[in-house]
């Protein structure tokens, strides 16, 4: 099964998608294949089982976390994707990919808007060991999808954003860093696409245990 999944990555990233938005979008959105290897990596080695991700567009990161959860071989293993433009902007591109990679059978697309998807997995009571973000690059969404993931991933779980060099990403995320507890893992994208000092993504660990800080307790970010 895994090897069908590399082929797929494999054309991905050889050929591009089957359709984009328009010239070169697939080459400015998409997580390259690099990063993708590294999150792959990542996920592997915290045994991950479940994993969230926001943001499907051309399916190169879910791609490289499909092939991490088939290796783990966990005994249920699960890929929910939130994304509500996979149809009307990106005409199923991506998801079409998982199709033909056989990830269908453990990812879940949900297409609406990660504010609203969110508050319903913790309402269900989803857990994931890991997420990774990729969708809205405004600081208030990133920061309301930050918010809603430390309660779906598990204490001492992963979260790995995406494009973490836009300020109103690396600012969200800085809050969760100061006043929080999460910690970066040195070195987990190093080697990556963007710049050399200056990787594309940045994985953080959640503390175990989880905690609320006193509302006094509180650091400028």
């Amino acid at each position: 099964m895994t090897s069908r999944v590399r082929a797929v990555r494999r054309r991905l990233a050889r050929s591009g998608p089957g359709r984009t938005r328009g010239h070169l979008d697939f080459e400015r959105v998409t997580l390259p294949a690099r990063d993708c290897d590294l999150l792959r990596d990542l996920l592997i080695a915290e045994r991950a089982g479940t994993v969230v991700e926001i943001g499907l567009a051309y399916g190169s990161s879910a791609l490289a976390i499909g092939e991490a959860l088939l290796t783990v071989a966990a005994p249920r293993p699960r890929h929910v994707i939130v994304d509500p433009y996979q149809e009307r902007a990106f005409g199923n591109a991506g998801w079409d990919l998982l199709r033909a990679a056989g990830l269908d059978r453990i990812a879940e697309l949900v297409a609406e808007p990660s504010s609203a998807a969110l508050p319903r997995l913790v309402a269900a009571g989803v857990t994931a060991d890991a997420a990774f973000v990729d969708g809205s690059h405004r600081f208030h969404e990133v920061f309301v999808d930050l918010y809603h993931l430390r309660k779906i991933v598990r204490p001492g779980g992963l979260i790995v954003l995406d494009d973490d060099w836009a300020p109103p990403v690396r600012t969200a995320l800085r809050y969760y860093e100061r006043n929080l507890g999460w910690t970066a893992i040195p070195g987990a994208f190093a080697g990556g696409t963007y710049r050399a000092e200056v990787p594309r993504c940045r994985a953080v660990r959640l503390p175990d245990p989880a905690f609320e800080p006193p509302f006094q307790d509180f650091h400028p970010f």
